[in-house]
């Protein structure tokens, strides 16, 4: 949270358009955050060219849509199924175009996304974004808050700027005191 990833992926998506190259972006449906646009909290802001939907075969749709496609990016990663994951790693292999992903590796309870252990798993390469916690440390973990008030109880997945949810990211210390503060407990 709060590194700049949806920023870096529009960044790159326009370094291949400014070549000349195509680049196809797309995100989960199940990301309702900016709707059909990926947003970025700069005030970066493009549609993507399509949404995924939770248990389609990407393979199987993206096949014929390839052709002029240099690379394709992925936004909000984490929410992919591992299947899907598989699936993108076929078209890098069959088709050779790099596929770019970006997105979390684990929820407010310092649970892993299962798209985002599968990308893990199988990835080529991996980059690790920053961001600074409030305290000055490198973060590692996010804090949702649901009206105001931070909670460590709900489902894995409630998007940002909905149902008054938000989320801080935070280093694990901070993360710690929060979740003693909330629960009396000590992540383990």
């Amino acid at each position: 949270m709060n590194s700049g990833k949806t920023a870096l992926l529009l960044q790159a998506a326009f370094n291949y358009e400014q070549k000349g190259m195509g680049v196809f972006v797309m995100k989960p449906k199940i990301d309702t955050k900016g709707d059909k646009y990926l947003v970025s909290r700069i005030g970066l802001k493009r549609r993507v060219d399509y949404l995924i939907e939770e248990e389609e075969d990407i393979y199987q749709e993206l096949e014929g849509r390839l052709d002029s496609i240099s690379c394709i990016f992925i936004d909000e990663a984490q929410f992919l199924k591992p299947s899907q994951v598989d699936q993108l790693m076929q078209i890098v292999i069959k088709k050779d175009i790099p596929v770019i992903c970006y997105g979390l590796r684990t929820d407010f309870q310092t649970k892993g996304f299962r798209g985002a252990s599968r990308l893990l798993e199988i990835a080529h390469k991996i980059e690790e974004l920053k961001a600074i916690c409030d305290c000055g440390k490198k973060t590692i973990f996010n804090v949702r808050k649901t009206k105001g008030k931070v909670t460590f109880s709900g489902e894995q997945v409630a998007i940002d700027g909905k149902d008054d949810v938000c989320y801080d990211a935070l280093c694990a210390k901070c993360y710690d005191q929060k979740r003693k503060e909330e629960v009396g407990e000590i992540v383990r």
